[in-house]
């Protein structure tokens, strides 16, 4: 699952670079948690949250349904 995860950031990722962002893949959980870092812009962005769950997260699970959540750690 880690690659399709690597996969679907990928498409995600050039949308971030464009705002001055980044996302970096940390981890997958076998329960289905993906764990990110922002990076950039992204990190510490007042609409980082927004990115993480309406974006990121959203098109995870569309994507792959065994994600269960997505995660931001530093």
């Amino acid at each position: 699952m880690k690659e399709k995860v690597e996969e679907i950031l990928g498409m995600v990722r050039p949308m971030l670079i464009r705002d001055g962002g980044d996302v970096e893949l940390v981890d997958v959980t076998d329960d289905g948690t993906v764990s990110v870092k922002l990076k950039g812009a992204c990190d510490g962005c007042a609409m980082a949250s927004l990115t993480l769950k309406m974006g990121i997260e959203k098109i995870l699970k569309e994507e792959i349904p065994e994600v269960k959540e997505v995660v931001a750690v530093d």
